[in-house]
């Protein structure tokens, strides 16, 4: 399972058409963020999805450099599988722990910038207190001013994927369970005042 997911989370930049010499902050929004993840049931029998509800973080980013960094933390008692049962199971001892392990946390840097627009986040997933290096590709960027704010808003769509027993998540491997997990981040934020 993901989090990061943690996660992006998540990976956004400034508008090609508003050019910076210096670092801009954007504050990850919330209620537009949400790290969701598909993972094997039963060997294949079928895809479970869910997702994460409580994100936060932050993205600086300088344009004219082509340079910056992401840091997105994930409430991982937030998750949701639109399953009540497999939500407290899921929070329980046979999956992530959420009392031992209440956060999961990717931070990573903006890299292989096109026309203002980053390609990839290159950096590491914490999750159930494991620290892996994890790459998400963004699929889908863009920025634009946001309509009642008027600052920038970033918004993208992050990809990766990872194998949850190399972070200690091995339920029903026995049973053969894959344990590859797709991890995918909508995220959207906004520049700080």
């Amino acid at each position: 399972m993901t989090a990061g997911a943690t996660a992006a989370w998540a990976a956004m930049a400034i508008s090609p058409a508003a050019a910076h010499a210096a670092p801009v902050t954007y504050e990850i929004e919330p209620g537009h963020t949400y790290p969701s993840f598909e993972a094997d049931h039963l060997g294949g029998l079928s895809v479970w999805r869910g997702k994460f509800n409580k994100t936060a973080g932050q993205i600086v980013m300088d344009k004219a450099a082509g340079t910056g960094g992401v840091d997105l933390i994930v409430e991982m008692d937030s998750v949701d599988f639109g399953h009540d049962q497999m939500n407290a199971v899921a929070r329980g001892p046979q999956l992530f722990e959420v009392d031992k392990f209440p956060h999961a946390r990717f931070k990573g840097n903006l890299v292989d910038f096109t026309d203002g627009a980053p390609g990839k986040v290159v950096g590491e997933l914490t999750l159930h207190g494991v620290t892996r290096p994890l790459t998400l590709e963004i699929r889908q960027f863009k920025c634009m001013p946001h309509p009642l704010f008027k600052r920038e808003l970033c918004g993208a769509d992050a990809h990766a994927t990872f194998q949850r027993d190399a972070f200690g998540l091995d339920a029903g491997k026995s049973y053969g369970f894959k344990m590859d997990v797709t991890l995918r981040i909508q995220v959207e934020a906004i520049a700080a005042e």
